[in-house]
């Protein structure tokens, strides 16, 4: 929509995936980081539990509430804000679309959105 007031999709979609991409590598870094200062390397013995992300983002909101803050934790919040930022630009557009009235592309990024959320928790 030139000369409108809200930004254009591609804007948005971009913005959306800089900002997710950045947020994630810094908490990775942020991870590593602290690994480093408290274990004196940088390796970390890790494995990804076998489960779904929902799964997996519920256990680190588990943690976070329990306050069993530690380096690892960090990592996996950098993970998990990587593989949500697709689905966060899927919303974004969706939003965009219906802003615009553009119900075609509504029902098609509905149904993506749809297919996304099926996916986390299968």
């Amino acid at each position: 929509m030139t000369g409108s007031r809200w930004p254009d999709l591609e804007s948005v979609v971009g913005s959306t995936l800089l900002i997710g991409v950045l947020v994630s590598v810094g908490l990775i870094g942020a991870g590593f980081v602290w690994h480093a200062i408290v274990n004196g390397n940088v390796q970390f013995a890790y494995a990804l539990p076998a489960t779904s992300v929902g799964g997996f983002l519920a256990l680190d909101v588990e943690q976070l509430t329990a306050a069993a803050a530690r380096p690892r934790l960090l990592v996996n919040l950098g993970i998990a804000v990587l593989l949500l930022t697709p689905y966060v630009r899927v919303i974004a557009s969706l939003v965009m679309f219906v802003v615009e009235r553009d119900w075609k592309y509504v029902a098609f990024t509905g149904f993506v959105l749809a297919t996304l959320t099926y996916s986390l928790f299968a």
